[in-house]
């Protein structure tokens, strides 16, 4: 996957990235917002450029973070801290490299939070280059059955506990039908293994959700759904594929292997206590 200058690293390429995970993010929860009587708590709060979510009945991280936070916004930190502090939880902050300053970081500090780790950012052209190992194969979860599989597949692949898992699957079967969301099933030898999400919007296509039931990793099935995705993605026309994960993870290093490179660290922000 060879890069372009249009890829050579910019705030301005930051900035799209991070638009792009924020717009993806908030989809998913508005998928949730729309259970009647909102049992999951789902809100968000939006000061200069950065915007703040809340899903009180789901611990995610990705649902509860502050996001795109930019350099001259110190001022505003202590609004959103005080905003999960009225919602009976805690802040966490995501700062992009690019759009950190000192005075964010001494406002955090004052407040009682430290820098608790860091998260990747990677982009790529959206071309194909690898195929698929023997006994597997990647499809689109098209109808209703298709998005059964895919929930086999993720409840596993993310550790949903059992006790959670019917409810997780009543609350997302709409995502088949999300406009800008393509969901995707990897099977081995027929057999739902692995699932991933590509999300389409302003020219960028964001790579989301892959996971892999532990019983099928290390067979090429993160591959084969990068592949697959880069694909589509190329074919709607998007200027360029970006996705997240830990720093030097499986994920991280899978995505360096099918040709996407790390544009950015993101510093995550957490409370002392």
């Amino acid at each position: 996957m060879a890069q372009t200058t249009r890829l050579l690293p910019s705030i301005d390429l930051i900035r799209r990235v991070v638009e792009a995970a924020s717009a993806y993010t908030v989809s998913r929860m508005r998928v949730l917002e729309r259970i009647p009587g909102n049992p999951i708590g789902i809100a968000r709060l939006e000061v200069g450029d950065a915007t703040a979510s809340s899903a009180l009945g789901i611990p995610s991280p990705d649902f509860n973070s502050v996001v795109g936070l930019r350099a001259g916004q110190a001022r505003d930190i202590e609004a959103f801290v005080d905003w999960y502090r009225a919602r009976g939880s805690h802040a966490r902050f995501e700062i992009a490299a690019g759009d950190y300053d000192p005075a964010i970081g001494r406002e955090l500090a004052r407040l009682g939070f430290f820098q608790s780790g860091f998260h990747a950012a990677l982009v790529g052209e959206p071309c194909s280059h690898a195929s698929a190992s023997s006994g597997i194969s990647v499809a689109k979860a098209a109808s209703a059955d298709d998005m059964e599989d895919f929930l086999a597949a993720y409840v596993e692949g993310w550790g949903i506990p059992d006790a959670m898992r019917d409810r997780f699957k009543a609350n997302v079967r709409l995502w088949r039908h999300e406009p800008d969301w393509s969901l995707y099933v990897g099977r081995v030898d027929d057999r739902p293994a692995a699932t991933a999400i590509l999300f389409t919007r302003a020219g960028v296509g964001y790579l989301a959700d892959s996971a892999t039931d532990p019983a099928f990793r290390r067979r090429g099935l993160h591959a084969a759904l990068l592949d697959r995705r880069f694909r589509d993605a190329e074919a709607a026309g998007v200027d360029f594929v970006c996705s997240g994960a830990d720093f030097l993870s499986p994920s991280h290093r899978n995505m360096e292997r099918a040709g996407m490179r790390l544009l950015f660290l993101r510093a995550i922000w957490t409370p002392l206590a």
